[in-house]
C-alpha cells in the first residue's frame, strides 16, 4: 500500500487540488511539502496534530517535510470563519510563542538526514518586504472577485472584515510561492478550514512562476467526536501539548477516556500503528470492549510520541494508583500531576487531629460526620484506611513533606498541602 492509500485508509484526505497530478509525482520522486502554524499561543494544542502527523508520515515516505511557524501571519490572523477580529499579538509575544511551538515541533520531526524536516519563519522573508513591493509584485496576481469567492471572506462580508484579515490569504499564498521557489515546495496540506488559503497559494504560483509549474494542495477533514462535542476540549479546557498546560497524565487521561465509537478513528489518524496493529484493536472494541485495549493503547502511543517514556509511565503509575486507591508509593511531582483538579486544603496552620482536619477541610460537613466516616471505615490516608476516631496525623503521613492524600468514600479525594 503506497502513501497516498495508507491516508485514504486511514480517512486523512478531505480535498485534493489534483489527485492524479499528485498520485503520479509520489510515485517518481521525493517531494518537499510544508504544513504552517500561526503562533496565537506559546503551545500547540491536539487539533494540530493531524496535519504535522501527517507531514510526518510523508516524511516516513522519504519526503521532506517544511514545518512552517507564521511568525508573521501569526500577527495579522486568519479569518477561518471566525465571526469576529482577532485580538492583534505584538511582535513580541508572536515571538515567544514561535519559540514555545518550535521546541514541540522539534521533538515530533526528524531534523536529519536527506528527508530531514525544515523549519521556517514566515517573518523572516515577510518582513523584509516594503508595501509598494507587496502591492505591486503580489497583490496583482490576486483579484479581489477571486478572494470574495472564498468561504473564509464570504462568510464575513456581512459581520464586516477589516483589510487586514482580508489580506492574510495573500500572505499565506506568499508563503507557498516563496517555498516552491526557495525550497522546491510541490505540496501544501493543512486543516479543512484552510483550503481557500492553499488554493491562494497554487494561484498565485501558477501566475508567477514558469508555466508548467507543478504545485498541490491536500486538506484533512475536520476531527470530531461521535456524540458531536468538540474534539480536544475537556471540562478545563483545551488539551495542550505542552506539559505545563496540559499535564502527561491529564494528556494520557483525555486518549484513555476515548469513547468505543471515537477510538479506531483516532487509532487511524493519530497513531503510525500499522493496519493489522488497528484492525486488531477494532476487534477488541467489537468483541471485549471491557477491557479497552484500544484505548489503552492510544493512550500510550499519544503519550509516548508527544511526552517520552519516562512521562508515560508516569502517567500509567498515576492512573493505576487513583483506580486503586494505593497511592502513598506516588512521588510529589506525580501527586501534583494526578491531583491537579482536586479540592485541595492547606494545613500549615491546623492541627494534625483528623476529625478536625476532615471538617476544616470540608471533607466531612461535621464532627459527628467525621466521627462516623472514620469509624465506618470511609476515610483513607495515604491509601491507608484508618478507623481511630482520635487519629492525629504526623511526619508519616506527609508524602515528601509537602502532601497528604486523603480520601472520603470511593471517589472524593482532598489533597492536603503542608
Amino acid at each position: 500500500m503506497n502513501l497516498l492509500e495508507d491516508l485514504t485508509w486511514r480517512g486523512i484526505i478531505y480535498q485534493q487540488s489534483d489527485e492524479e497530478g499528485l498520485k503520479d509525482v509520489l510515485s517518481k520522486e521525493s517531494i518537499s511539502l510544508y504544513c504552517g502554524v500561526d503562533p496565537t499561543a506559546n503551545s500547540l494544542h491536539i487539533g494540530h496534530l493531524v496535519a504535522f502527523l501527517t507531514l510526518r508520515r510523508f516524511q516516513q515516505h522519504g519526503h521532506r517535510p517544511i514545518v512552517l511557524v507564521g511568525g508573521a501571519t501569526g500577527m495579522i490572523g486568519d479569518p477561518s470563519f471566525k465571526s469576529e477580529e482577532r485580538k492583534l499579538l505584538t511582535l513580541e509575544t508572536v515571538q515567544e510563542n514561535v519559540a514555545g511551538i518550535k521546541k514541540q515541533l522539534e521533538e515530533i520531526f526528524d531534523f536529519e538526514g536527506e528527508s530531514g524536516a525544515i523549519m521556517v519563519n514566515n517573518y523572516d522573508w515577510t518582513s523584509a518586504m516594503d508595501i509598494v513591493s507587496f502591492l505591486r509584485d503580489i497583490g496583482k496576481h490576486i483579484g479581489v472577485n477571486y478572494m470574495l469567492a472564498k468561504d473564509t471572506i464570504a462568510s464575513r462580508l456581512e459581520t464586516g472584515i477589516s483589510f487586514t484579515e482580508f489580506t492574510y490569504t495573500i500572505l499565506q499564498a506568499m508563503d507557498f510561492n516563496h517555498l516552491y521557489e526557495h525550497n522546491n515546495c510541490k505540496l501544501q496540506i493543512g486543516g479543512s478550514d484552510q483550503w481557500g488559503n492553499i488554493t491562494s497559494g497554487l494561484e498565485l504560483i501558477r501566475k508567477m512562476q514558469p508555466e508548467g509549474a507543478k504545485a498541490f494542495g491536500l486538506t484533512i477533514p475536520l476531527v470530531t467526536k461521535a456524540d458531536g462535542t468538540k474534539f480536544g476540549k475537556t471540562e478545563s479546557g483545551a488539551v495542550w501539548l505542552d506539559p505545563e498546560k496540559t499535564t502527561p497524565y491529564e494528556f494520557y487521561q483525555f486518549w484513555i477516556n476515548a469513547a468505543d465509537a471515537d477510538v479506531v478513528k483516532y487509532l487511524k489518524f493519530f497513531t503510525f500503528l500499522t493496519h493489522e496493529e488497528i484492525e486488531q484493536l477494532d476487534r477488541s472494541v467489537e468483541a471485549e470492549p471491557h477491557l479497552r485495549k484500544a484505548q489503552k493503547a492510544l493512550a500510550e502511543e499519544m503519550t509516548h510520541l508527544i511526552h517520552g517514556e519516562e512521562a508515560l509511565q508516569q502517567a500509567i503509575k498515576i492512573s493505576q494508583a487513583l483506580f486503586s486507591g494505593d497511592v502513598k508509593n506516588l512521588s510529589a511531582a506525580e501527586i501534583k500531576q494526578g491531583f491537579k483538579d482536586v479540592p485541595s486544603f492547606d494545613a500549615r496552620d491546623s492541627e494534625g487531629n483528623l476529625v478536625d482536619l476532615l471538617v476544616a477541610a470540608k471533607i466531612s460537613p461535621s464532627k459527628r460526620q467525621a466521627r462516623e466516616d472514620i469509624t465506618n471505615g470511609a476515610v483513607t490516608i495515604n491509601g491507608e484506611k484508618i478507623t481511630d476516631t482520635n487519629y492525629v496525623l504526623n511526619e508519616n503521613d506527609r508524602i515528601e513533606g509537602q502532601f497528604t492524600i486523603i480520601r472520603r468514600g470511593k471517589k472524593k479525594y482532598t489533597l492536603i498541602k503542608y
